[in-house]
C-alpha cells in the first residue's frame, strides 16, 4: 500500500510534467556539452598556445568522469533520493560548466571539466530512472514521441552553435551555454519533483565503485586515444585490456553480490536485454552518422564547419517530422516490427553516402540527412517505448544506470570503429569515409537482425494498450 501510494505521488500530473522537463534537460545538456566542445578544440589550443593531444583532455577529462559515476546512479538514486540526485548532479553541472566558461588556463579548464563529468553522470540515469517511475507502460508511447525530439536536437545543434560561437563570439560561450539553461531547470525542478527513495541494504559498494567506474573510464580512455595514439601503442593496449579485465572481474563480482552497486541481474529479463542490444546497435549507428558526417562535409565536400553543422542539423528535423506520425504506429506493430524495420531502412540510407562526394549537390546530402534522422525515430521510439515494460518500479534506478553505460559504451566503440577505418584506409580520402559509412551499414543492418531474432512483441503489451 506504501508503494501504491508513493508511485501516485510520483505519477501526479505536475509531477509528471516536472519529470519530463528534468529529463529533457538533463540529456539535453550533457549531449549539447559532450559534441559541442570538439568544434571549439582548435580555438582552445591558439588560445592556450597548447597542442591538441593536450587541449583534448578537455573532452577526455570529461568523458572518464562520466563514466566513472554513470554504473553507480541506479545506487546513489536510490539511497540518496532521485530528486536529491538530481539537483545535486545538476548543481555541479552547471557549477561547472561557470568554471570552464571562466576559466584562466588550460588546467583549470580541464579541472572543471572533469567536475562536469561527474554532474553529467548522474544527471542522465536519475532523469532517466524519475521518468520511467512516473510513466506506466501504457503511457510510454506518447511519452516518448515527446521527449525524442530534444533528445536528437542536442548532437544535432552542437556542431552549429559552437562553430558560431567559436567563430563568431568566444570559445568561452561554449560552455556557458548550459549555465541559464541549468539554473531555471535546477529552480523549476527543486520546487515540482517528488522525492523517491527506495530501500537499500549496507553501505556502499566502494570496490564495486572503482571496479566498475574504473574500468569503463579505462576502456573508454582506450577508445578515445587508440585513433590518436595509435592501436598498437603500450599505453592503448593496457589501458584497453586492463579495463576489459575490471569490467568482467567487476560483472562477476555484482551478478554475486546480494547487494550490488549495479543489479546486472535485471539483464535476464529479455525485453530489457533484446532492447538495451538493439538500441546499442541502431542508435550507435545514428549516432555515429552525426559524428562522422561533419567531418566528411569539411574534409571532402569543403564545407564550412557551421555548413556541415547545418546539414548534420537536417536529421533533427527528419525526427520531428517522423516521429509524431511514426510513433503512432507503435500499438499497431509493437517494438519487434517497428524497430527492425527502421533499422533495415536506416541500414539503406546509409548505404547512399557511398554516391555521396565533394561533387555531389548540397541539397541531396540536406535531403538524404532528413531521411536517415526519419527512419532512426522508428527503431528509437520503438526501443524507448519497450525496454522499461517488465521492470518493477523499485529497480529502475539501477536498470537506468545499465542503459546508460551501454549507451555510452556502444558511442565510444562505434566512434573508435570510424576513426579507425578513416585513419587506415589507403587511397583518396573520399575512399576511407565510404569505408566508414559502410560500416555503419553493417551496423545499423545488425541491429534490425537482433530487433528481428530478439525481441518479442508480447513482452511489450503493456506499452501496446494505448493507441493514439
Amino acid at each position: 500500500m506504501q508503494e501504491h501510494e508513493r508511485l501516485r505521488a510520483l505519477r501526479r500530473p505536475t509531477a509528471t510534467v516536472a519529470v519530463v522537463v528534468a529529463y529533457v534537460s538533463g540529456v539535453f545538456m550533457a549531449a549539447m556539452d559532450q559534441h559541442i566542445v570538439n568544434v571549439a578544440l582548435p580555438t582552445l589550443s591558439r588560445t592556450f598556445d597548447a597542442s591538441i593531444a593536450s587541449v583534448d583532455w578537455t573532452v577526455l577529462g570529461y568523458v572518464l568522469s562520466l563514466a566513472a559515476f554513470i554504473p553507480a546512479s541506479g545506487w546513489i538514486g536510490d539511497r540518496v533520493g532521485t530528486k536529491r540526485t538530481f539537483l545535486a548532479a545538476l548543481a555541479i553541472f552547471t557549477v561547472s560548466s561557470a568554471a570552464c566558461g571562466a576559466a584562466q588556463s588550460l588546467g583549470e579548464l580541464i579541472a572543471a571539466r572533469v567536475c562536469q563529468g561527474v554532474g553529467g553522470g548522474l544527471l542522465v540515469p536519475a532523469g532517466t530512472a524519475m521518468l520511467f517511475r512516473a510513466y506506466p507502460p501504457e503511457r510510454r508511447a506518447r511519452l516518448t514521441r515527446t521527449v525524442l525530439l530534444p533528445i536528437i536536437i542536442a548532437p544535432a545543434s552542437a556542431p552549429i552553435i559552437g562553430g558560431v560561437f567559436t567563430q563568431d563570439a568566444s570559445w568561452r560561450w561554449v560552455f556557458l551555454v548550459n549555465v541559464p539553461i541549468g539554473v531555471l531547470v535546477f529552480a523549476f525542478c527543486a520546487v515540482t519533483l517528488v522525492e523517491h527513495r527506495e530501500a537499500t541494504r549496507g553501505g556502499f559498494d566502494l570496490v564495486g565503485f572503482l571496479l566498475g567506474g574504473g574500468g569503463l573510464a579505462l576502456v573508454l580512455y582506450a577508445l578515445n586515444e587508440g585513433s590518436v595514439r595509435g592501436w598498437g601503442s603500450a599505453p592503448i593496449i593496457v589501458s584497453g585490456l586492463l579495463g576489459v579485465a575490471t569490467l568482467v572481474t567487476f560483472a562477476r563480482s555484482e551478478y554475486r553480490s546480494a547487494n550490488p552497486l549495479l543489479n546486472l541481474r535485471l539483464l535476464h529479463d529479455r525485453l530489457f536485454r533484446a532492447t538495451n542490444v538493439v538500441f546499442v546497435l541502431t542508435g550507435g549507428a545514428f549516432l555515429g552518422t552525426l559524428y562522422l558526417t561533419p567531418i566528411f562535409l569539411q574534409e571532402v565536400a569543403g564545407y564550412t564547419p557551421i555548413g556541415s553543422g547545418s546539414t548534420t542539423f537536417m536529421e533533427a528535423v527528419g525526427v520531428a517530422v517522423a516521429s509524431q506520425s511514426v510513433g503512432r504506429l507503435y500499438p499497431l506493430l509493437g517494438p519487434r516490427r517497428m524497430a527492425a524495420a527502421g533499422a533495415f531502412l536506416l541500414a539503406a540510407l546509409l548505404l547512399c553516402f557511398q554516391f555521396v562526394d565533394a561533387g555531389t549537390n548540397p541539397w541531396l546530402v540536406r535531403g538524404l540527412m532528413f531521411c536517415v534522422g526519419a527512419a532512426n525515430s522508428a527503431p528509437f521510439l520503438a526501443v524507448q517505448t519497450a525496454m522499461f515494460t517488465a521492470i518493477p518500479a523499485a529497480d529502475i534506478g539501477h536498470a537506468s544506470a545499465i542503459y546508460n553505460t551501454a549507451r555510452q559504451a556502444s558511442v565510444a566503440i562505434i566512434v573508435a570503429i570510424l576513426s579507425a577505418i578513416v585513419a587506415s584506409v589507403a587511397g583518396p580520402r573520399v575512399a576511407a569515409f565510404h569505408g566508414a559509412y559502410l560500416a555503419l551499414v553493417a551496423i545499423a543492418a545488425l541491429g534490425g537482425v537482433a530487433a528481428i531474432r530478439l525481441v518479442r512483441t508480447r513482452d511489450a503489451a503493456a506499452t501496446m494498450m494505448v493507441g493514439r
